[in-house]
């Protein structure tokens, strides 16, 4: 009996009822959240805001809008969606990424510029709650990193606010530095960290392409420039997270699979500036680790370590060790907002909330990187390193560290997630980027994010 040769489009019904699917759990998040009235994030930690900004699983309130940022967003969607696959097949390699990064950066600004340039840009990292508050007062760099840990806790005269006392110091450093070269203020580190976050577009897909899979990096370029978590990349400091991160990973890869080790030992570094950015980055070493086994090169690991070592060690003798401050953090956390935040709802919630992060188009493709992955013995490096990330997602979502915001929060993870868009059949794919996009003006338009 003759078999039915299957079609390039085949398993699109199962793509569709995977991106039906994490629809509906948003759906479900929503309905929990305004159903039930749950105080998702509860006003004593948002005073005086509306009562619709705690029933949404992410951050944001109802507030249908316009602005300056609308015709350009709409225009950047529609030529990534009607040329950004021609082009990332035609163009040559380095044209193709210089182009992707370029679409990115548009998309994220303009998509920001939707609630103008003082709220959605300049204003953006400066509430009293964000690093740069911090900045002026802080006139001894020494003297804070020795002291850091010392303030991380509340309830003191003087606890660190919010943000600070929720990372490492590396990023609030950082911001000290910008100011120091007279980069201060809101809207540098706004441009900062949308420059830095869009290299995203750059890295991941250069660690596929070096991993053995060409093909598939290219054809995930426009789906990471029109990403849609690109509402919370402009701005926040989670974009510059996820640039440093990846950018790690890319180094680590292309150094193993060429054998440059300096290359692996910078990578190396920049994953250990990493997790002085974020403690949560700490989880990055899965993504890195993917990148490893599908080089096969442990040597690349043995160069990588010891950057990463480096980076702990200039930490430490300057005064602040990672492990004492993790505590402290993990402390801090359960003095306020983790008590008032349901573990039950957010536990599958925050799954909700990346579903607004990474759109129907990767939902479709995960489902496919699955059953890919489930297949082969040994999956292309597009499956593995998108396997990773949803470990990476997972291990963060279970231990309850990450209850509610991570809509920015797993940014530097969700950028690999979307890698996985590209096992989706080539003719669907100008279809899916126009959903992506869809998605993101939706949010944008409808919502006020906190971010």
């Amino acid at each position: 009996m003759a078999t039915r040769t299957p079609t390039r489009t085949s398993g699109l019904r199962a793509d569709l009822i995977a991106a039906g699917a994490a629809l509906a759990l948003v759906a479900a998040a929503i309905a929990v959240g305004f159903g039930a009235g749950v105080r998702l994030f509860g006003s004593t930690h948002f005073p005086g805001a509306p009562d619709s900004f705690g029933e949404w699983p992410v951050l944001a309130q109802w507030l249908p809008h316009v602005g300056p940022g609308t015709p350009l967003a709409v225009v950047v969607a529609v030529a990534g969606i009607t040329w950004g696959p021609t082009l990332a097949q035609r163009l040559s390699w380095r044209r193709a990424l210089a182009a992707t990064y370029g679409l990115g950066i548009a998309w994220t600004f303009s998509l920001a510029l939707v609630d103008g340039w003082t709220r959605g840009i300049a204003n953006q990292l400066t509430s009293q709650d964000e690093y740069l508050a911090a900045v002026p007062g802080i006139t001894d760099i020494p003297r804070m990193l020795e002291t850091f840990a010392g303030r991380i806790l509340d309830y003191q005269p003087d606890s660190w606010i919010t943000h600070v006392a929720g990372h490492p110091p590396g990023i609030t450093l950082l911001f000290v530095w910008l100011d120091r070269i007279g980069l201060g203020g809101g809207a540098w580190a706004a441009v900062v960290c949308v420059l830095v976050g869009g290299l995203v577009t750059v890295a991941v897909p250069t660690t596929i392409a070096a991993l053995g899979d060409p093909d598939r990096a290219r054809l995930a370029l426009p789906f990471l420039a029109l990403f849609p978590g690109a509402v919370w990349m402009g701005v926040s400091a989670d974009a510059l997270f996820a640039g440093v991160t990846a950018c790690g990973v890319a180094l680590l890869a292309v150094g193993a699979v060429r054998q440059r080790w300096a290359l692996c030992f910078a990578g190396g570094v920049l994953l250990g500036c990493g997790i002085f950015l974020s403690y949560g980055l700490m989880l990055m070493g899965v993504i890195a680790l993917s990148a490893v086994l599908v080089a096969g090169s442990w040597k690349a690991l043995a160069w990588a370590v010891p950057g990463a070592l480096v980076v702990v060690a200039a930490f430490l003798v300057a005064g602040f060790w990672w492990v004492d401050g993790y505590h402290l953090v993990v402390e801090r956390y359960y003095q306020g907002i983790a008590n008032f935040r349901p573990y039950g709802y957010w536990v599958w919630a925050d799954l909700a909330s990346l579903v607004f992060v990474l759109g129907p188009a990767t939902a479709a493709g995960l489902r496919r990187s699955a059953v890919d992955g489930f297949l082969r013995l040994r999956p292309s490096a597009t499956v593995a390193m998108t396997r990773g990330a949803l470990l990476a997602v997972l291990a963060a979502d279970l231990s309850g560290l990450s209850k509610s915001e991570v809509e920015r929060i797993w940014l530097p993870f969700a950028v690999w997630l979307v890698a996985a868009c590209a096992l989706l059949p080539r003719r669907t794919h100008r279809w899916w980027l126009a959903g992506q996009a869809v998605l993101a003006l939706a949010v944008n338009h409808l919502l006020l994010t906190n971010w």
